[in-house]
């Protein structure tokens, strides 16, 4: 495999914009409340710009040109030429595999699950409700139960009543089912591991998510008894993961073609380099200016979701971690093994969780709260890595 792929992370690491994204989002918090609050109307005026089927509105527009622009840079930048050769290193892609869609999307639903529905459900509120979009191709009167929810007239609009808690899940299982974002090359470069392995899993997570993410999202969002919007989830990933990678793939081909492969790396990639945080926190914006009410009346909220998804961040990795010293792999392949697994692909569950249950919905909050600790986390977990490397063999491959 070649490890001196042409779209590693740049020698510098991370940049001042990425190291700073936790600041960078909770001002976004700041300022999508204080839209809520002051232009109440603007955000919703811009979500009812919206494709709508059976007269329910499915994909926001505005919302879905900002998510575009957060996947296309991701994917352009995979060279699945890396994808092929990656059968030279084939035991850590089996346990970044393995750990990705067979252990952390279980493990996410159980922490969740336990944390949300019983730990702090007297704080959270059992009786709390939250009002989500009705699912795609879903026609039923109101006061018809669906799922754990019933149907509902809010504000004029046919909705589902949830447990807020359950909503809350939602977007913790779809944050789980999520793998691996671009920011896990700059995660693997910081933890000096072996950046071609990084990069095939970057594409073969992607490739996976086609397949198994609406199967598993299906799955455990009704174990958890919530509504599962078959045909929303399905558009979700044509919408969010396979036009954004088929952009991705057929671009770098006209462009290298057309201007060489030096041009794209040391030219197109550097300008792209800033779209999808930028394109994150718009969206950002609009989300908190929806949700402002909910955390100004309860700013525990945050927390309450944020504690599930730190334990699963910190298991998983413990988890990939110690199975690859089990395993015997090289410090370079562990390292980047083990972030994958922790990391998660925040665009898409940001993105799925809107079109499935709305802007407004708990979900959405759960997502953009995964957002919010990913990079102190991560960047704590790097440090980790990097004083712990001497465990494992430098001068040998599994």
């Amino acid at each position: 495999m070649n490890h001196d792929t042409p779209t590693t992370p740049p020698t510098g690491g991370i940049s001042f914009f990425e190291r700073y994204l936790t600041v960078w989002v909770v001002l976004c918090i700041i300022a999508g409340i204080a839209l809520g609050r002051l232009a109440p109307g603007l955000a919703a005026a811009l979500d009812r710009t919206a494709v709508t089927v059976d007269g329910a509105p499915v994909i926001s527009i505005p919302i879905a040109v900002c998510l575009f622009f957060m996947m296309y840079p991701i994917m352009v930048k995979i060279d699945f030429a890396e994808v092929r050769q990656a059968g030279r290193s084939l035991r850590p892609v089996v346990l970044t595999l393995v750990v990705n869609w067979a252990i952390k999307p279980f493990t996410m639903y159980a922490i969740a699950t336990f944390c949300l529905g019983t730990l702090f459900l007297p704080f959270i509120g059992p009786d709390t409700v939250d009002h989500v979009t009705m699912p795609l191709g879903v026609n039923l009167d109101v006061g018809q139960p669906y799922g754990s929810g019933l149907v509902v007239l809010h504000e004029g609009v046919k909705m589902l009543e949830v447990p807020l808690w359950r909503s809350y899940l939602a977007g913790c299982i779809l944050l789980g089912i999520a793998p691996c974002t671009a920011m896990v090359l700059v995660w693997g470069h910081l933890a000096r591991g072996n950046a071609g392995h990084t990069l095939v899993m970057v594409a073969i997570n992607s490739l996976t998510m086609l397949v198994l993410y609406g199967a598993l999202g299906g799955l455990l969002l009704g174990l958890g008894r919530l509504p599962v919007p078959w045909r929303a989830l399905v558009l979700s990933i044509g919408v969010y993961v396979a036009l954004p990678l088929a952009a991705g793939i057929v671009s770098q081909r006209m462009i290298v073609r057309s201007f060489g492969r030096a041009w794209f790396e040391e030219h197109f990639l550097h300008w792209l380099q800033p779209l999808t945080i930028t394109a994150l926190l718009a969206t950002l914006v609009l989300l908190f200016s929806f949700k402002g009410d909910t955390i100004v009346a309860n700013p525990l909220t945050i927390l309450w979701i944020a504690i599930p998804l730190l334990v699963q961040t910190v298991l998983i990795f413990g988890i990939t971690y110690a199975l690859a010293k089990a395993l015997g792999f090289r410090y370079e392949n562990a390292a980047p093994s083990a972030m994958i697994g922790a990391s998660n692909h925040f665009e898409v569950a940001i993105a799925t969780a809107a079109m499935l249950y709305g802007l407004a919905s708990g979900a959405a909050l759960a997502t953009v709260v995964g957002v919010l600790i990913e990079v102190p986390v991560m960047l704590w977990l790097v440090r980790f890595c990097l004083r712990t490397q001497h465990w494992f063999p430098h001068d040998q491959r599994p």
